[in-house]
């Protein structure tokens, strides 16, 4: 497995929709693969191909915390969010992409989602609690939004503002 660069707000690729994955390669597995062992490595709860520079609408995730567990990792090909509960759950979010910047985001507490998995079958499952946020967050890296976009005109600049500045001092050093 392959470690893979994290691109960091901003870059463009992060503001575009991705493309529909059209069929499941081994160069698709090989991504999946390499995104969970980056996502792991991070460390992070979620990794969406757009921001390892693939345009493709794929992502995975892991939310299980607890350190005694398995891992309990979630490839997701074309995801599509097919049910939202009016009820809303307030996270303090942040992104691989925009490290150490964290904000509250208010999003539906519980989704159901469909998406393909990499054994080429149709798959739906509901989500709640960190599961719910993280999946819908990914979601957005697909359609080219991120966490800040929720916020306030005034904090996203703050937050960009930062991220520039990171940017240059990673260039130069």
């Amino acid at each position: 497995m392959t470690l893979l660069n994290i691109l960091l707000h901003p870059d463009p690729r992060l503001k575009k929709l991705c493309d529909p994955v059209a069929r499941i390669t081994p160069d698709i597995e090989t991504l999946a693969a390499d995104m969970l062992a980056t996502m792991y490595d991070a460390p992070g709860v979620g990794l969406a191909a757009p921001q390892v520079g693939v345009m493709s609408r794929l992502f995975v995730m892991d939310c299980n915390k607890d350190p005694e567990a398995a891992p309990d990792p979630v490839v997701m090909l074309n995801p599509e969010i097919t049910w939202r509960s009016e009820a809303l759950n307030t996270y303090e979010e942040g992104c691989l992409s925009i490290p150490d910047q964290y904000a509250d985001v208010t999003r539906p507490a519980e989704v159901r989602v469909s998406w393909l998995g990499l054994d080429g079958k149709s798959h739906e499952r509901d989500f709640e609690g960190l599961w719910a946020t993280c999946a819908q967050h990914e979601i957005d890296h697909l359609d080219g939004k991120l966490f800040i976009d929720y916020l306030s005109a005034m904090k996203r600049q703050m937050i960009t503002r930062r991220m520039v500045k990171l940017k240059r001092e990673k260039a130069r050093a």
